[in-house]
């Protein structure tokens, strides 16, 4: 029972354009992978898309269900996520446009004190990794000194955005 209660949402609150929490990324196609990536914690993740314009996500992460907004943006956008049941997952699950995208993410801690997650997709996007990193503020996205590893910085690169991805956006390469 107390699982349930947890999952009901709460209602969603209309949020003035500065009150609605940023995401602040940066996202970037590994060169490598780390050594010893079986040490980190690790997600499996299922997610699909009702809109793209503006995202509206719905995502299963181990046995945690969310529905997210997102506004338009590249490295910083506004999202807002509350949770979802189970029930409620699986009834959205079938009205998702384009492929249900499923990964695999690793929580990196890094030296700069940042964690990276690392997703590497299964199903039709198989071959594909990213590695993306949060921030706290603009400025502190663009001071970031990614470790080597990381490779090509696709931040701005709007086919490696998971809804376009969803899209077929990839499909004729390997991230």
């Amino acid at each position: 029972m107390e699982k349930k209660e947890q999952a009901v949402a709460a209602p969603m609150k209309a949020c003035p354009t500065k009150a609605c929490p940023m995401e602040i990324e940066r996202k970037f196609i590994p060169k490598q992978l780390p050594d010893g990536l079986e040490q980190y914690a690790c997600r499996s993740i299922e997610q699909g898309y009702l809109c793209t314009n503006p995202t509206i996500r719905i995502r299963k992460m181990d046995d945690t269900y969310f529905l997210t907004y997102k506004s338009s943006g590249l490295l910083a956008h506004q999202e807002y996520e509350m949770p979802l049941t189970k029930e409620a997952y699986l009834h959205l699950r079938k009205k998702a446009d384009g492929i249900l995208i499923t990964k695999s993410r690793y929580l990196i801690p890094l030296d700069s004190g940042h964690t990276a997650e690392l997703d590497i997709f299964h199903g039709s996007l198989e071959g594909t990794t990213l590695a993306e990193v949060e921030f706290a503020s603009v400025e502190e996205a663009q001071a970031f000194v990614p470790p080597d590893w990381f490779g090509k910085d696709v931040t701005y690169d709007s086919r490696y955005h998971n809804s376009e991805m969803s899209k077929g956006a990839l499909s004729n390469e390997n991230g």
